[in-house]
């Protein structure tokens, strides 16, 4: 036998083939799921990069604008329709398929509500980069730039619920599929539109919206006319208009818990503009944060498929199936996270010329690189056990945790290191690294504690007290 525990009420035995098998069922997730994450992640850097050879000015305006709408907007929506991995998940797993399509058509409706005020923010984007100190007339490009990026938050919300829908059946290869397209035509359009076209930066701000819709529109072709979703996409119907607020109660936690880590990173490079040098410390926090968000899409990757996996299981009343997925995905985290702390420790001389050829940058981040490595190592744990969270619908106690963990541990940290302890934007790291051991200890405490034949009950208890009859949506 693999191994022999005591969890909840009785006793579960784990054998050596369900592992595997269970392995098995994970890789096969999340090789496209982490494709679809990067190829996502990819379209506004894509952006980004083309703007930068327009200037600098251009550049840092770009920058400050994508960074804008990413803490106001993106991650606010990806943390909203993350509710969908619980909802969709656990009816899928008790085969209440029509009800996958009612709450995705629910979640597109709430989101496209939330945009509206959103894309208001956007619109007013020029005077709050001014307020934090930055120059006027990169201010007035950044408010520029958000305006033409409007259309994208609109795509970018029902992207989201496609995913998620797709996502909780474990229909993996069509998403990894649309996302390539859309990335490779991305950088065709890019390219039209900023120097062809004479758009410049607002070519690109542009390009992102056509990329997002793409995306939206092959992922609906597939999911209006693909067998695959017959069953879960019974077509638009009114019963998605009722039991808004069931959707809200779990999506605004859910949009809290991603929210509060988001801005929580942000933040480091806000206050690194503080410390002695601050053109140095902002510039190498600036690489060490594009590093890590890139590096982590791969166990945001692993965070999704453990959260289909434990949703889909709880869903179908299969407690110890679901033990055994988070114990699965715990090993793999472990390898990848390994994996990668030796890699980043190994370029970390050559890493910062990837960003900078002055002498003094690279030799920092050189520095900073196995700080960077623990954090994203750490991060990795931090990131699946999130993801079975979500899967059991314990959004409300992650933001909790999240909270605590960054604004009572992680930020105090950072700011006691870098500036009372005089460490540098090494001690922000630091406090960073803080915040995540917390996490990490917060949520195993939670979920090798867990009652998983009570989890089950309260799965089903969800799942029917929201479910509508098929005859009904006929």
């Amino acid at each position: 036998m693999y191994a022999k525990k005591i969890y909840g009420p009785t006793p579960i035995v784990e054998s050596k083939e369900a592992f595997l098998e269970e392995v098995r069922k994970q890789l096969w997730l999340a090789g496209p799921l982490i494709s679809v994450s990067l190829l996502q992640f990819c379209l506004q850097l894509i952006s980004v990069m083309f703007v930068g050879h327009l200037g600098e000015v251009a550049l840092s305006s770009a920058s400050i604008a994508t960074s804008f709408a990413s803490v106001t907007g993106f991650s606010l929506l990806m943390g909203m329709a993350s509710a969908l991995d619980t909802l969709c998940g656990q009816s899928y797993g008790a085969k209440q398929y029509h009800m996958l399509g009612i709450h995705s058509q629910r979640a597109m409706f709430v989101l496209l509500l939330v945009c509206i005020p959103l894309a208001l923010v956007w619109a007013n984007t020029g005077p709050i980069p001014e307020a934090l100190g930055q120059d006027p007339s990169i201010s007035m490009e950044a408010r520029t730039y958000a305006l033409y990026m409007i259309p994208c938050v609109f795509g970018y919300g029902i992207l989201q619920c496609q995913v998620r829908f797709l996502q909780t059946q474990s229909i993996v290869f069509p998403m990894m599929i649309s996302s390539g397209i859309t990335t490779v035509l991305h950088l065709v359009v890019c390219w039209i539109l900023v120097f062809k076209s004479g758009l410049g930066s607002k070519g690109a701000a542009l390009a992102s919206c056509v990329s997002y819709w793409l995306n939206v529109m092959l992922l609906s072709l597939y999911i209006k006319f693909s067998p695959s979703c017959s069953k879960t996409w019974p077509g638009y119907s009114r019963e998605a208009l009722q039991d808004v607020l069931n959707f809200i109660r779990l999506g605004l936690p859910s949009a809290l818990m991603v929210c509060l880590e988001t801005w929580s990173f942000q933040m480091m490079v806000l206050l690194s503009g503080l410390l002695p040098n601050p053109a140095l410390e902002t510039s190498v926090l600036s690489i060490c944060l594009n590093t890590s968000s890139t590096v982590w899409m791969i166990p945001f990757g692993l965070s999704c498929v453990v959260s289909t996996r434990i949703s889909n299981e709880l869903g179908a009343e299969k407690p110890q199936a679901a033990r055994l997925a988070l114990h699965v995905v715990l090993v793999m985290a472990l390898t990848e996270g390994v994996v990668l702390w030796l890699v980043l420790v190994l370029i970390r001389n050559v890493w910062g010329y990837a960003y900078s050829n002055e002498a003094e940058v690279v030799t920092y981040v050189a520095t900073m690189m196995p700080i960077l490595a623990t954090s994203d190592l750490i991060d990795s744990l931090q990131s699946v056990l999130s993801g079975a969270v979500r899967g059991c619908g314990w959004q409300k106690i992650r933001a909790c945790i999240n909270l605590r963990s960054y604004y009572l541990v992680g930020i105090p940290v950072s700011i006691l290191l870098a500036f009372v302890a005089h460490v540098g934007g090494k001690g922000l790291w630091k406090g960073i690294i803080c915040a995540l051991l917390v996490q990490v200890v917060c949520f195993s405490i939670i979920m090798f504690r867990t009652n998983w034949e009570l989890q089950t009950n309260k799965a089903r208890e969800r799942v029917y007290s929201s479910t509508i009859p098929v005859e009904a949506l006929r």
